[in-house]
């Protein structure tokens, strides 16, 4: 179980730092791949700091939760995801949906459930008997 939740937590370790990239080096690019626009420096400005910063906050989180098989440094990933998805949730309610709603609903969802799990399977900051040392 350790193994799995490790290789699932390194996998979206990895999809997330190539977002982050993406954003840090092509706002407007992956921004347009999100249904964001903005044609002034200033929102390229935001993207490129806020999104980049979402994603690898994400990223060395379960990059280190992976890594060491520790729990108790996913909560910064799972509180990103969780506000998220909720914040996808909310406006799916309030606005409705529109085509493709429920990708990055998934996407969502499942580092949420992944890294849930991680943490309830992960040590606190001890040595898990899965450890790499």
């Amino acid at each position: 179980m350790h193994f799995i939740l490790a290789g699932l937590l390194a996998l979206g370790a990895l999809l997330d730092l190539i977002l982050g990239i993406s954003f840090f080096i092509d706002p407007a690019k992956a921004g347009s791949d999100f249904g964001l626009h903005s044609p002034t420096p200033m929102g390229l400005s935001a993207m490129r700091g806020d999104f980049t910063a979402f994603f690898w906050v994400a990223a060395i989180s379960m990059g280190i939760g992976a890594w060491k098989r520790r729990g108790d440094v996913l909560w910064p990933a799972l509180a990103l995801f969780a506000i998220a998805f909720t914040g996808r949730l909310v406006n799916l309610v309030v606005v409705g949906d529109y085509d493709g709603w429920w990708q990055p609903m998934t996407v969502e969802a499942l580092h949420v459930i992944v890294i849930a799990l991680a943490i309830q399977v992960f040590p606190f900051g001890g040595i898990s008997p899965a450890d790499p040392v």
